[in-house]
């Protein structure tokens, strides 16, 4: 908004000292980007942008007949534009002092602190945060209790969750050591389509938090298709159990909950605004709610209009970031009176991350999703250096997965957006680049 319209006043509204902005931003393609994600103080962000001043307080109403925002300390805030971008909170499994739910920085701190007492962690989620903590966390035993039948379920399929077994494992073999040779090279037509599809936290918030525990050693332990089935008081041996629904009682010093999030706009609801199914509000493709003049914008929304046929919503910093620039526009726009044109984010989903510590590229429909039983996928797996996987429907890229340093985003992000046909290039789509540029000559 600074940036559109220095000369319109911006506030914001936080109920924490903090602000998070995006930082270091590296584009690996037109439309993928690797960026930071750092805290800064109230006086910092008005000293970087003029024409913004923050508010430290809560919200906890909203008049928008008279586009007033209710505040916690009783003031009311005017406004001719409001966005709601209050993100989501984490679903906990049970009320019990022996439960952190990791959401966002304080979280992890008391996460830390706890960890640093501890010698037996349970871990419950399969997502993103889950997965991070279950690779960074040493010096402690964890058992990681999901409700799939493979690891990282939230992005990966079960091919890719086998080629990060090793890391998890933390095995490093001599042949690791040795330069690797592809040594799976696969195709599979789908016969049953369904994936399981799916944070504040900022990529690698773990870089500069020290989690370890009063163990020497680590050591992981995977309860697969089960869930929490009961949180219990503990005893001499352990402060807390946990009773999972394949019946088998686990003691622990801590339980961390990573079962997703929640949109964080139970106040709106009484508003009228219209919400969705999964608890966010419901936006047009101009991030406008149902309200006049009130937009939303990254967990805290859920869209409401005709998908492009290579793009979904998920809960991510990517899309949050997407969605917050494209709201300012939208807002700009809407107060001049200009024209308004869908940002080109919203054609392909495009998200960048690291899982066990490795650079992990998603694409497009990259589990088949929408695609129901009809659609083909290519492999090839280089033992723990790269896993490529192409999805393929009527010979046409619909999404893609890469793991490692592959230098394939490029190329798959064009293939997926111009969906040429690309029957005739058959397995040739999983040559190395050189090899492919070759035959394109």
């Amino acid at each position: 908004m600074s940036f559109l319209a220095p000369d319109e006043s911006v506030i914001v509204i936080s109920a924490s000292p903090m602000i998070k902005k995006v930082t270091n931003i590296r584009n690996l393609t037109k439309m993928l980007s690797e960026f930071s994600v750092e805290e800064q103080s109230s006086s910092q962000v008005s000293e970087e942008f003029p024409s913004v001043s923050v508010l430290h307080d809560s919200v906890v109403g909203l008049d928008h007949e008279k586009s007033l925002v209710i505040l916690a300390s009783g003031e009311t805030v005017g406004y001719e534009r409001l966005c709601i971008c209050s993100g989501a909170y984490p679903k906990l499994i049970g009320n019990n002092p022996h439960i952190v739910g990791i959401r966002d920085t304080d979280s992890v701190q008391e996460f830390q602190s706890r960890l640093a007492k501890s010698k037996k962690v349970v871990i419950v989620g399969n997502g993103g945060i889950a997965t991070e903590l279950v690779h960074e966390t040493s010096g402690v035993e964890i058992v990681w209790v999901i409700k799939d039948k493979h690891i990282s379920a939230t992005f990966i399929d079960p091919g890719a969750a086998e080629f990060f077994q090793s890391r998890l494992k933390k095995k490093v073999t001599e042949e690791e050591d040795e330069e690797p040779a592809v040594v799976k090279r696969m195709k599979y037509t789908v016969g049953d389509g369904k994936t399981s599809q799916g944070a504040a936290l900022g990529p690698d918030w773990h870089a500069k938090v020290n989690l370890k525990g009063l163990l020497e050693r680590s050591n992981v332990s995977i309860e697969y298709s089960c869930e929490v089935k009961n949180v219990l008081d503990g005893d001499d041996a352990w402060p807390v159990y946990v009773e999972l629904t394949n019946d088998k009682l686990v003691g622990c010093d801590v339980i961390v909950s990573a079962t997703g999030v929640v949109p964080n706009v139970d106040i709106f609801k009484d508003c009228g605004a219209a919400v969705s199914e999964d608890g966010g509000l419901k936006v047009n493709w101009k991030m406008q709610t149902s309200l006049e003049n009130v937009y939303a914008a990254g967990d805290a929304c859920s869209v409401n209009w005709d998908l492009a046929p290579q793009w979904f919503q998920m809960r991510l910093w990517t899309q949050a970031r997407h969605m917050g620039t494209y709201a300012a526009k939208s807002m700009v726009c809407d107060i001049r009176g200009e024209e308004l044109l869908q940002d080109f984010c919203f054609e392909l989903f495009t998200h960048a991350t690291k899982l066990f510590g490795m650079k992990v590229v998603l694409l497009g429909l990259f589990n088949g999703q929408t695609l129901n039983d009809s659609y083909e996928i290519l492999l090839r797996v280089t033992k723990g250096v790269e896993y490529v996987k192409l999805v393929l429907k009527d010979g046409r890229m619909q999404g893609a997965v890469l793991i490692g340093d592959t230098d394939l985003e490029e190329m798959c992000e064009n293939l997926i957006l111009n969906q040429l046909d690309l029957t005739s290039f058959g397995e040739d789509l999983l040559n190395p680049p050189p090899l492919f540029a070759q035959n394109n000559r």
